[in-house]
């Protein structure tokens, strides 16, 4: 059953608020590792995780660019996928045994949020002005249904 004009316009904008919040997370979380680039490292060190100097810096550019990318509708799928990735591989590190309540909830809402944004990213969005976007797709147009 497709949605009423207005009930689609309400449906976008909540999304767009979502992309909004969500990709201003990431970026939050991305940019003090950029901002003190040698301490993330030695953190991220001491976790094991391994090239942490390439790790950081993959860090700051998939959580910053990515929030960047999150809240604009640039690349919804792929951006998703790597928000989704990036708090996979921090759980891996870094919360693996603890439990979900003071643990790893965050990372859980935050990876399957912008995996489901990046997939259903709404209507305002750079990506349906692009000609791989959404809105440009040959015989996207609604068939009616028949009597």
């Amino acid at each position: 059953m497709p949605q009423s004009p207005p009930m689609s316009k309400i449906s976008d904008l909540v999304t767009l608020f979502a992309r909004v919040v969500v990709g201003s997370v990431f970026i939050a979380h991305g940019l003090p590792k950029a901002a003190d680039f040698p301490a993330t490292v030695a953190a991220f060190g001491a976790l094991g995780v391994p090239l942490p100097e390439i790790a950081v810096a993959t860090a700051v550019v998939v959580e910053t660019g990515g929030g960047v990318a999150l809240i604009a509708g640039f690349l919804l799928p792929p951006v998703g996928v790597a928000l989704a990735g990036m708090m996979g591989a921090a759980y891996y590190f870094a919360h693996i045994g603890d439990p979900l309540v003071g643990g790893y909830e965050i990372l859980l809402v935050l990876g399957v949020s912008a995996l489901a944004l990046g997939f259903s990213g709404g209507r305002y969005c750079i990506d349906r002005l692009l000609p791989w976007g959404r809105g440009h797709r040959q015989g996207s147009a609604p068939v009616p249904a028949s009597a």
